[in-house]
This record gives structure tokens, sequence and C-alpha cells, in this order.
């Protein structure tokens, strides 16, 4: 019988115990077995349940890797290098069970006469360790968990109180952990995602990896849950299959997968290494061109030592999170060190931020100034086919009359006259101008800029975007300016002459317009821009750390949006109808320059009603936050606007006719 019993430990059935559908069990009634032994031997033959369980679930998700198809995609089966791996490590975990059966059953070959207790007291760390395995793959199971999301399950299960538990499942976690350290070197250190299954917690951002042949991906996996050779044939036969795939993808097109991202790697961790793979990605992609063949390799041939590095982390039996972070910063200050040489020292990076605040923060004024007066005419009027190379040709005569031509950069701007309507079903961001009854070329006008390699890193497509989003509203800002200034130029024209009395309130009306916008753009260009363009040369110049060279920057494009008004939609509403009064108040002037006046008396007033009621908004609204520091910027442009206390004693109105 006790052979009976050691068969059944192994998951399958004899004379003595049956499966009927619950588990394997002993038959009920047997005459040769005592009424108490019944409960000692279900107590073991539940183990062997379990472990015929165990074998199933290692032999359908262990033995064969199919490449991930577009129904396991939809089932969600599971699939994948680590998946593999668990059972992998499941396997070893078993063997030790397998171990002890065979010499259970020495010992019953050598002593037939052993009672069942000393099986039971033999296996006595199993009944513990069994079910706890057993509920670690059904939560696989029922989560469909895939990639690194079994890692979290894995390390969440082993904080416990039970030593076997949780050495058990640490082991299976160190064989799982080598599919993430291959993935890691080969990130960290060549810039390659090697992950068709999709598994890793840096993703290619909106898209899929290119395909592998079933047998390519096979033997990746079979190396992948190898000994850890990352200095070896191993990895760049990985390389190799990897560059089989496609074109790798290019910098700034991956992202941190949050779901993905087991639990005790902090997110900072994650972000670094996700700069870290970017970084050397971008050299390993430009390595063709002459700065890069210039430059080298952006680890400076460090590779060998940083793989070594990794290699003696994924051989220790458990995961040292402090160990691993203060690698991964070594790394990411090493290459952060080195790109802020390449960037801010060899490529000037203060140099072309000054440029970019020159030209998309109307640094140079007198230029807008130019290209106003020279795009008047083809911009009042909605777009057509031609209006872009126009409007190009008219900035490129505005640089000539303002003697820019001799500057080369110059010519990688370029602006751009796009619709809204087109931006809104392209899904595009708005600047946060509201629009009128009919959409005029200066509505659509945009920046672009062509950034040089390899500041691109910097000047990312998104950081361009919110150039562009600043740009609109300072040139709306400064086009306003201009119109209203040209009333004051009709109105000192007009002087000589008898004016009449009906006048004065219109001109009263300009005066009360252009004291706002003029407050509104001194703020704009002396107290946000001007400031935060200092902070940020200070931050710059005080580190010699890339990563917060670029996060500096990223706040102040932040910080500009913000103090512009341009998140704020109460603001950005009201100062864009104000702006659109003010624009609406000087054509009417100028289209009756050489008619009657008193024709446009009536819109004038509408106009004038309509920018009191703008002017009160403001003011309620600037003067809500004052008493607290929610919005300081708000403040310091009511102190602009109300410094002498006028608006107050306005009742926050300006404009009367």
């Amino acid at each position: 019988m006790l052979h009976e019993v050691l068969l059944a430990l192994t998951g399958h059935c004899g004379g003595v115990f049956k499966d009927n559908g619950d588990g394997i069990k002993v038959l009920e009634d047997l005459p040769f077995i005592h009424p108490s032994e019944v409960n000692v031997l279900n107590q073991l033959c539940r183990l062997g349940t379990l472990y015929r369980g165990f074998k199933v679930f290692i032999h359908k998700y262990g033995s064969t890797l199919s490449f991930q198809n577009a129904e396991n995609a939809v089932s969600g089966n599971l699939h994948g290098m680590y998946i593999k791996a668990f059972c992998h490590g499941l396997d070893e975990v078993l063997q030790d069970y397998r171990q002890l059966l065979l010499q259970l059953e020495q010992d019953i070959i050598g002593d037939p006469h052993l009672p069942v207790s000393h099986i039971q007291s033999a296996l006595q760390q199993y009944q513990l360790l069994f079910p706890a395995l057993s509920s670690v793959i059904e939560q696989i199971k029922s989560h469909k968990a895939h990639g690194c999301y079994i890692l979290d399950i894995i390390h969440k299960n082993s904080i416990c109180g039970l030593p076997s538990v949780k050495e058990a499942l640490n082991r299976v976690l160190h064989v799982c952990h080598g599919v993430m350290f291959k993935q890691l070197c080969a990130w960290l250190l060549h810039g390659s995602l090697i992950d068709p299954y999709r598994e890793f917690f840096i993703q290619q951002a909106g898209g899929e990896q290119g395909e592998q042949t079933d047998e390519d991906v096979q033997d990746t996996q079979d190396d992948e849950l190898g000994i850890m050779g990352v200095t070896g044939r191993q990895l760049q036969r990985l390389l190799n299959l990897s560059s089989m795939s496609g074109e790798t993808p290019s910098v700034s097109q991956f992202t941190v997968q949050a779901d993905l991202l087991p639990v005790y790697i902090p997110a900072r961790v994650s972000s670094h290494i996700l700069f870290v793979g970017e970084s050397v990605q971008m050299f390993e992609n430009d390595r063709h061109k002459p700065q890069a063949q210039k430059i080298g390799s952006i680890l400076k041939n460090r590779e060998q030592e940083f793989a070594r590095a990794l290699h003696e982390l994924s051989k220790q039996s458990l995961f040292n999170s402090m160990e691993f972070e203060s690698l991964i910063e070594k790394i990411r200050t090493y290459v952060a060190e080195h790109l802020w040489v390449l960037i801010v020292q060899e490529s000037g990076l203060i140099n072309q931020i000054r440029i970019m605040k020159d030209f998309y923060l109307l640094g140079r004024g007198e230029l807008y100034l130019a290209f106003i007066d020279q795009a008047q005419q083809l911009l009042k009027a909605p777009p057509t086919g031609t209006t872009e190379h126009d409007v190009n040709m008219a900035y490129q005569q505005s640089a000539r009359n303002v003697l820019l031509e001799d500057e080369n950069f110059f010519q990688h701007f370029h602006l751009t006259v796009t619709s809204k309507a087109a931006e809104k079903k392209s899904g595009q961001a708005e600047d946060g101008t509201s629009g009128g009854t009919a959409e005029t070329g200066w509505k659509c006008l945009g920046l672009t800029c062509t950034i040089q390699w390899p500041l691109h890193i910097f000047f990312t497509p998104n950081i361009l975007e919110k150039y562009n989003r600043i740009f609109r509203f300072l040139l709306a800002v400064k086009k306003t300016q201009t119109d209203l200034q040209s009333c004051w130029t009709f109105q000192m024209q007009r002087k000589k002459k008898t004016l009449r009395t009906e006048e004065a309130p219109k001109w009263q009306l300009r005066t009360h317009m252009m004291f706002l916008v003029d407050n509104l753009q001194y703020y704009l260009q002396v107290d946000v821009i001007e400031s935060q363009y200092g902070i940020l040369l200070e931050k710059i110049n005080s580190t010699g750390d890339f990563e917060a060279v670029k996060l500096a920057h990223e706040q102040f494009l932040v910080t500009l949006l913000s103090q512009s008004f341009v998140h704020m939609k109460s603001v950005s509403s009201c100062l864009s109808d104000i702006l659109e009064l003010c624009s609406t108040f000087s054509r009417l002037v100028n289209e009756a320059e050489s008619a009657n006046i008193t024709h446009t008396i009536p819109q004038l007033q509408t106009i004038a009603k309509n920018f009191q009621r703008q002017s009160s908004l403001l003011f309620k609204i600037l003067s809500s936050v004052r008493s607290h520091n929610a919005s300081p910027h708000l403040a310091q442009l009511l102190l602009r606007l109300d410094f002498n206390r006028y608006f107050s004693t306005a009742g926050g109105q300006l404009g009367s006719i």
C-alpha cells in the first residue's frame, strides 16, 4: 500500500486511490485501512492532486513557446517568456519534491513496515508549500498575467511568514528575473528592446514591434532563460534577431507601462531606465551620421563594466533593491553627464534656447513688427492654398528689412497656416484663443522649427508644440497692440483738424484698450518670459546633469503656459475675447478713416459694452486670487493693471461711450 501512496503522491491513481473529479482520494470501505488512516491518506493525496496540476500547467505553458498572434491577444491566453520562466522555476522547486519521493521509496524498500506517519512527517513542509504555489498559479490564470506582471504576483505572495513558501517563491522569482535582466542589459547598454511578446515594462508607444519567425523567437527565449552571458555571443545574437524585426524605432517613442512595472522597482528608477535606453538608442540609430561617428559610443566603452555589474546582480538569489537602484543611478549619471557635455557645451544648447526665445517668444520684436505690417493684408481674410507660401515670403522679407538675412538659423523656421477645424479633426491641441465669426489667417498661423542633431532629443515634437502654443498667443497680443497703435497714429493725425465731440468717447475707449493690452504685453515679456528665462539659464549653468537640464526646460515651458494663461480656460477665454474686441475696434476705425465716422458709432457702442463686460470679468477673476498664493502670477497681472487703483475705482470696468 505504501507504494500506492507514493504513486498517488506523483499524481497517478492506482488500485487504492481514485479520482472521481474532486481530486485523488482513498477508496471508501477498504477493510485493510483503518478509518483513522483515511484522513491522513487523503491529506497526502491532496499533495498528489496539486502536484498533478503543477505538471499539467508546466507542460501546457512551459514546454513550447509559440509567437503571440491575434487569436492569443484576443483570448488572453498565457504566453511569453515570463510564463515560461515561471514554469521553469516551478519545475526546479518541484524537483526537490521528486527527490524526496525517491528517498521515501528507498526507505520503504529498506523497511517495508514503515508507518504512513513517516511519509506524512517527511512531506509536512509541502502541506504548506503546494497550496501557496497553487494560489499563485490561480492568480496568474485569473488575472491573465502577462510579462513583468507575473513578477509582481510572485513577489507579493513571497512576502509571508512561512520560510518554506518564501524560499520556494524566491527561487521561482530568481529564474524569472533572468529574463528581466536580459532585457534590461539589451535596453540599457545597446538601446535594443528585445520583447517580441510586449512583456517588458518599457514599451514602444503606440505600436507593435516587428514580427519574427517562430523558430527565431523560440531560440531567443532559450537564450533568455539561460545563464546571463551578456558580453558573449548570446547577446549579439539577440541583438541581431532584434534587428531582423525591422528598423529600430526612433527616440522618444517609448514609455513606461505602469501595469507591467513590478512594485519593487520605483517609478523614478523606471524613468531612469527609460532615459538611459532612449539615449543609447539615439546614438545606435544615428551612428552613420558624421557627428555621431566623432562622438562614438555614449557609454564610452564601459558596456563591459556595466554588463558585468548587471550579471552579478542577476546571479543573486534575492533581488537587492538598493544595489539595483544604485547601479541604475550609476549608469544614468554617466549617461546624463555625457549628454550634458554633448548637448549643453558642444552643441550650444543655451544659444539654441536663446534662438527659440527670439522667434517663438517674440524676443526679436522688430522682426514681428515688420512681419505684422507685411502680412496684414495676407492674413486678414480666411486662408487659401497659397497663403502659407505667401506668408513665408513675407516673413523672409521682414527678416531682410530688419537685417536678419545673414543669420543662418533663420532658415530653420517656417510659418504654417492650419485651420483650427483641421486641428480639431486631427486631435491636435488648441492654443486657447477664441474664434470669431470668421477664421482669419492670423488665427491659423503657427511656427515650426527644424532641430539639428543631437538637439532633437531635447527639443522633441511635444516641446515644439508647447512653444507653438505660446507663440500663437504672444503673436495675437503683439498684433492687437500694433493695431491699437495704428489707431493712436490716426488719432494724432486727426488732432490737427477739428474733432467732433462724439469722437472723444471713441478715443477714450481706444486709450483704455491700449492701457490693458500694453500692460498685458509688458507682463508677458518682462514678468513671465524674461523672469523665467533667467531662472532657466541659472539652472542650466549650475548643473552638469542632462536630465536636470531637460526637466528645468520642461518646467520653463509649463510655467510659461500657465502664467500666460494658455492652460487657464477662464482667463484665456476672457483675454481672447478682449483681444478680439480690440482688433474689431481697430478694423472699424481704419475702415472709417475715409468715411463718415458717425456711421460706425452704433457698432463702437456694442464693442464698448462688450469690452466693459469682459474687462469687468477679468478684474473679478484677478481679484479673487489676490488674497492667496494659489496663482501669484494672476496677482502680478492685476498689479500691472491696477497699480494706481484706477481699475478698482472704476468698478473693474474699462471703456465707455
